[in-house]
């Protein structure tokens, strides 16, 4: 079971052509309520994408967090931590290591 998510999501800035993906982790268990979370958050640095952009859908759960990830990152419970743009290698290597 995920003890937290990482999401991606889909948000249009000012002077780029096209939306760009912006990661958040989220320390909530269900799926869909960390998805409205990192949604919440995104609207703070622009526009949420309607539609999929280059095949990502808008908001899109990236991998679930381990309870190991977690607390190696110290993601307290309920807390979304925006990640910036480029690719969460940290958060993805210890998602995958197992809990």
């Amino acid at each position: 079971m995920a003890n937290g998510w990482l999401i991606g999501v889909m948000v249009e800035v000012a002077d780029e052509p096209t939306a760009l993906r912006h990661f958040f982790a989220v320390g909530h268990e269900d799926r869909a309520k960390a998805e409205w979370r990192a949604v919440d958050t995104a609207l703070t640095l622009g526009k949420v994408a309607v539609s999929p952009v280059a095949r990502l859908e808008p908001v899109h759960a990236v991998s679930e967090l381990t309870a190991k990830s977690v607390k190696s990152m110290a993601l307290r419970d309920g807390e979304v931590r925006s990640l910036g743009w480029r690719w969460p290698r940290r958060w993805i290597t210890l998602g995958a290591q197992g809990g």
